[in-house]
């Protein structure tokens, strides 16, 4: 072949759409994915994250295989589960939720790359967001100044609200800087917060009890998976008392709240495979920063509060993601 062909022939492989020069398929991987959750709880999540593999040229049952291990609820299966997938073995776990606080107990020897709702810091898988701890990093979806946004929505929802129940799980990591941003902006909305600490069902219940004596106007839900498990008894209990509740997690408002503000939950699920690339390609957990979320949606549900006789305001309507008629 002339050299001007052999040029030619080059240039046209490096440059063709999916060319084997430019865009080399990443080599074949197995990755392990652990929930303390159910698989239907996750189904559209788990969606985003293939997206995002595929993005990358990762094809699930082509080059990417996915362990999928689900605790079903219960938390304490974590651990087996862990060790589990890696005696297969993985050669990086995806952890979601619960299960995150769980595995880092275990000290494992493979990568971690994680989402959950907790503050990496104060969960203690990290000195600070930009010093992971070990062999684990990956995203967090809480913004504590997202709590006092929903503060302000409220107060646009509700003609003169003056009293706002926060209902929270008090083991939940950095759920210290939700209440302190609550209490800032509560403060100066002039609004009258109490704080309610539910760790458990009968915390949960204990709270309830409280607020039957002492009605609030409206109640702001701390989100974490506790939260979500329970959410339908905290809606209903709401309407009883006449008290609109909101969250941070779409799953709120499309179970009755009034409305949900917070992290867009399936691009963080999207980002997890930007991890699992990095890792893969040699970067150590260490040197990958923990992301905060970059993108949130709003999702209003008309139908609810119609029901309370309360008018969403045209402002809130105009920016929102998804409205609930």
């Amino acid at each position: 072949m002339k050299r001007r062909e052999f040029l030619a022939s080059a240039i046209a492989i490096t440059t063709m759409p999916g060319g084997l020069v430019a865009q080399s398929a990443p080599k074949a991987v197995r990755i392990g994915c652990l929930t303390a959750q159910t698989e239907a709880s996750l189904t559209p999540y788990l969606a985003a994250m293939r997206k995002g593999f595929a993005d990358l040229g990762y094809i699930e049952g082509s080059n990417l295989t996915v362990e999928y291990r689900y605790g079903n609820d219960v938390v304490e299966r974590v651990p087996e589960l862990a060790l589990e997938l890696v005696k297969l073995p993985v050669d990086i776990i995806v952890a979601q939720g619960a299960a995150v606080s769980e595995i880092g107990k275990l000290g494992l020897s493979i990568p971690v790359v994680y989402v959950f709702s907790a503050d990496p810091v104060s969960a203690g898988l990290a000195d600070s967001l930009a010093r992971p701890r070990g062999n684990m990093t990956g995203l967090t979806f809480m913004a504590a100044e997202l709590n006092g946004k929903r503060l302000e929505i409220l107060s646009d929802i509700i003609p003169d609200l003056r009293r706002v129940a926060i209902v929270a799980n008090s083991e939940h990591g950095g759920v210290h800087l939700e209440r302190a941003n609550s209490e800032d902006v509560g403060r100066r909305l002039g609004l009258a917060i109490q704080y309610y600490p539910t760790p458990t069902r009968d915390k949960l219940n204990d709270a309830f009890a409280a607020m039957v004596a002492d009605p609030p106007q409206a109640i702001s839900v701390f989100s974490d998976g506790f939260a979500v498990q329970n959410r339908q008894s905290i809606i209903d209990f709401a309407s009883s008392q006449r008290a609109p509740v909101i969250a941070a997690w779409p799953i709120f408002a499309r179970s009755g709240a009034i409305c949900s503000y917070g992290p867009r939950l399936s691009e963080s699920y999207r980002r997890l495979a930007s991890y699992v690339d990095r890792l893969l390609k040699g970067a150590k957990p260490a040197d990958l920063p923990i992301e905060q979320p970059t993108k949130f949606e709003t999702v209003v549900n008309q139908r609810t509060a119609k029901a309370f006789g309360l008018v969403i305001p045209q402002s809130l309507l105009a920016i929102a993601d998804e409205v609930i008629e």
